[in-house]
């Protein structure tokens, strides 16, 4: 039988693979690798012998990586946000980054892009990972050049415009994962008690209230429609468009109405309760609607809606107007004092107007945190956000610098009054508007290998000539795809509302872009994230320090030989200690004899001592004397049938004569 092998380049998973080979478990085998196996496991398969005569195919899928969405990748690998931050993981950022690069490269192979690869490179940095980005991205762009020496068809015909890979880390934007965002998704996560695993589920009641009400948990992903519709849109508008949605169906369905008021969300979900025909649909909108409940319950519970403004000021650096906002810290202080406010939001503040501030002297720290009832633990988590280059404390006397921000906002456009809680965009928005619009900045965003045309981006941004066809070229036709791609690499982490802004980007300049990172960040997750990088790095319990797994003992375990046939027992013989067996009818026992074989010849009774038989006696015998000083040669081992078959075998009637011819004491007559 022939066998597929789905493997992941490991050496334990070599070891295992190579156990079945010597093993000789499958007629045949085909492998097929989730990424590039390393050159030295290569070479020790194709060294195998063995090996080559077994392995009928040898395919890399590139498929190291997990989508979560249709535009967004993760890891999975929460531990790389310590590796990079933490100041004792130095040791082990160059195997860390080359295994990113390895797996950020089979993203672009899964894609068929081989991208112009641009990094971020702030200015004046202040931290020590500030060079992270732009060692990540020429790992990376080895990797793509070195993958495409090897394969020739790489990367394939493309219709589209080369692909642009962008490199940057979580210290681009340190307000992102801090401030509440207000769309369905990013306040669903930051809110609600969402398990973020091999699935992201919401654990719920169906049917509640009824008699076949269970517990269960709901899956949200790209199957769901409802979730996929809404999920970027802001919570209004999502509440909004559930009822509206929903009040359609009623339309649909007039039996299905009650005299209850369809624009309660409630009302709504008792509704939904008597509608066991539309299982599927009932518990979809059934779960939207739960959440949504819950966030706008929490909302209002906990006041966002006053923190949100304050919050807002401080992370564009400008109010509703366009203008430097005015109080910022007795508005800090009275949200502090405010009891609805959760110890989780009152950090969150206080380390946003740290930022806005670029720092206040240690006491005043020390002083905000008193007043927010908040324990000293947590003034290592703003001690640590210097570890991302976010200044929190600045001496007495120390000259306020003016530093503008990497993307300046348009103070021209007016703001809508119901945009007033969302007019924040993180910093990835900016980048890639101003790179769909070739106006990205070289210095901030260089090249790892500067273009021959430095206008190209520029010709692109404003939509190349070759690529746009007339109307009557098309008819009929499949329209060919060709939006450039644009892949976003997130180091330490991205938010979702990165994610969204990755979205709405594409839509709104013709692009195709996908945003990759290690893992989803929540506001908790952060927070504790950066607290950990001031604990004992031995706590943190990284993979890459734990012992390499190894293959399985079994595999390597042979099967012990079969135990040494016995020699058969003859008629009348026993094992010592057994009783005697009758001889068969008609054979003549004589006594002191042991009775003679089924086949003739000499007897084949047991032997002196148990041990193996000896040759027969033919020369020791002739040798024997009766002297009494000759004790060694007193003892001869009787011979067994096998020596005696082997030793006369051609005349066994001479050795008969013999016997004859012999007296008492074996002498010659």
């Amino acid at each position: 039988m022939d066998a597929i092998y789905i493997l992941s380049p490991q050496p334990h998973i070599v070891d295992c693979l190579m156990a079945d080979i010597e093993r000789r478990r499958y007629q045949k085998c085909y492998l097929v690798w989730t990424a590039v196996l390393n050159p030295q496991l290569r070479r020790r398969i194709d060294q195998s012998a063995l090996a080559k005569q077994m392995i009928a195919g040898f395919e890399t899928l590139s498929i190291d990586f997990f989508p979560r969405e249709s535009h967004v990748v993760t890891f999975r690998d929460p531990w790389s946000f310590p590796i990079l931050y933490h100041p004792a993981c130095n040791g082990l950022i160059k195997r860390h980054m080359q295994d990113l690069a390895q797996k950020v490269t089979g993203l672009c192979v899964a894609l068929g892009e081989y991208p112009k690869v641009r990094y971020y490179s702030p200015k004046n940095p202040l931290h020590e990972a500030a060079v992270l980005s732009s060692h990540l991205a020429r790992f990376i762009s080895e990797e793509l050049d070195e993958y495409a020496q090897w394969n020739p068809n790489f990367p394939p015909p493309s219709p589209r415009p080369q692909g642009v890979l962008v490199v940057t880390d979580r210290a681009m934007d340190l307000m992102a994962p801090l401030i509440h965002e207000f769309t369905y998704q990013a306040m669903a996560h930051d809110l609600l008690p969402i398990k973020d695993g091999d699935k992201t589920t919401f654990h719920m009641t169906v049917n509640e209230g009824a008699h076949d009400a269970e517990e269960k948990d709901m899956e949200l992903n790209d199957k769901d429609k409802v979730w996929v519709e809404n999920r970027h849109t802001h919570m209004k508008d999502t509440i909004d468009k559930l009822m509206g949605d929903f009040q359609k169906f009623l339309d649909q369905n007039p039996h299905f109405t009650s005299n209850s008021d369809p624009t309660s969300l409630n009302a709504i979900k008792d509704m939904m309760a008597g509608l066991p025909q539309f299982q599927e649909m009932k518990e979809t909108y059934s779960l939207h609607l739960t959440m949504a409940q819950e966030c706008m319950n929490i909302f209002q519970r906990h006041k966002l809606a006053d923190m949100s403004p304050m919050e807002q000021n401080m992370a564009t650096g400008l109010d509703e107007d366009h203008r430097k906002p005015k109080n910022v810290l007795d508005e800090v202080v009275r949200l502090l004092d405010d009891d609805a406010v959760t110890q989780s939001d009152r950090l969150r503040l206080i380390i946003m107007y740290l930022l806005y501030r670029d720092g206040v002297i240690p006491e005043d720290i020390k002083r905000l945190l008193a007043h927010a009832a908040l324990p000293p633990q947590d003034g290592e988590v703003i001690a640590n956000m210097e570890l991302l280059g976010g200044r929190t404390t600045r001496g007495l006397k120390e000259p306020r610098k003016e530093n503008p921000p990497l993307f300046p906002i348009d103070t021209k456009t007016p703001i809508p009054e119901d945009n007033y809680m969302s007019r924040f965009n993180p910093a990835v928005k900016h980048m890639l508007e101003h790179l769909c619009q070739g106006a990205l900045d070289q210095t901030t965003f260089p090249y790892v290998k500067p273009p021959l045309d430095p206008n190209e981006d520029a010709l692109i941004g404003q939509g190349s000539l070759r690529a746009a066809k007339p109307s009557w070229a098309g008819a009929g036709r499949r329209v060919q795809n060709n939006r450039q791609r644009i892949i976003v690499y997130m180091a330490g982490g991205a938010t979702f509302s990165e994610s969204r802004a990755c979205y709405e980007v594409g839509a709104a300049h013709n692009r195709d872009v996908f945003l990759a990172t290690s893992h989803m960040l929540t506001p908790q997750l952060f927070v504790r994230q950066v607290g950990d990088l001031g604990a004992d790095k031995r706590r943190l319990d990284i993979p890459m320090e734990r012992p390499a797994p190894r293959a399985p003992a079994h595999l390597f375990e042979r099967p012990a030989p079969p135990p040494m046939a016995a020699a058969p027992t003859p008629p009348g013989s026993a094992p010592p200690g057994g009783p005697r067996m009758a001889p068969p009818p008609g054979q003549r026992v004589v006594p002191g004899r042991p009775p003679a074989g089924p086949g003739g010849g000499l007897p084949g009774g047991p032997r002196v001592g148990g041990g193996a038989a000896s040759a027969p006696p033919t020369q020791a015998m002739g040798n024997m004397t009766l002297s009494s000083n000759s004790n060694s040669n007193s003892h001869v081992s009787r011979p067994s049938n096998g020596s005696a078959a082997s030793g006369s075998s051609e005349k066994p009637h001479k050795l008969e004569k013999e016997k004859k011819k012999r007296n008492l004491f074996g002498l010659k007559k």
